[in-house]
């Protein structure tokens, strides 16, 4: 299925995407204190328009996650991944996206992994290109 459509992002989405062209994650204050990544435009609790921006690290823990054996075309990997949530360190939340562990048995919940970027600077999600475990 394709949507053959251009839509803006607004100013906190494109702060987010210039800022993975630069290879830096950034994330949002909400009312409760809490650090939201992907980063949303306004309070989940309150509804406020929200604009403090969080620098968080290009690593984080999995805390959940789901095994791809037949990806399907347009998947961010043609090989066997995992989706997974991914909680980057100095987040409060958990953002979706694909890890390559190389085989299921490597993939767990609580896992430690990092960001492998895209080897061309973009501003948007496929600046990550997926997510690796990192090294112990």
């Amino acid at each position: 299925m394709e949507y053959t459509y251009t839509r803006s992002v607004g100013p906190v989405i494109d702060r987010f995407f210039s800022g993975l062209a630069d290879r830096k994650i950034q994330g949002i204050k909400g009312s409760d204190g809490k650090v939201i990544v992907p980063p949303t435009e306004y309070d989940p609790y309150t509804g406020e328009t929200l604009s403090e921006f969080v620098d968080v690290a290009d690593a984080g823990t999995v805390t959940t996650w789901a095994w791809v054996t037949d990806p399907r075309p347009g998947q961010p990997l043609q090989k066997p991944f995992a989706w997974a949530l991914v909680q980057l360190d100095g987040a409060d939340t958990a953002m979706l996206h694909a890890v390559d562990a190389g085989d299921e048995s490597r993939m767990s919940t609580g896992m430690r992994v990092k960001v492998h970027w895209c080897d061309e600077p973009v501003a948007d999600l496929a600046a990550i290109e997926y997510f690796e475990p990192e090294a112990s």
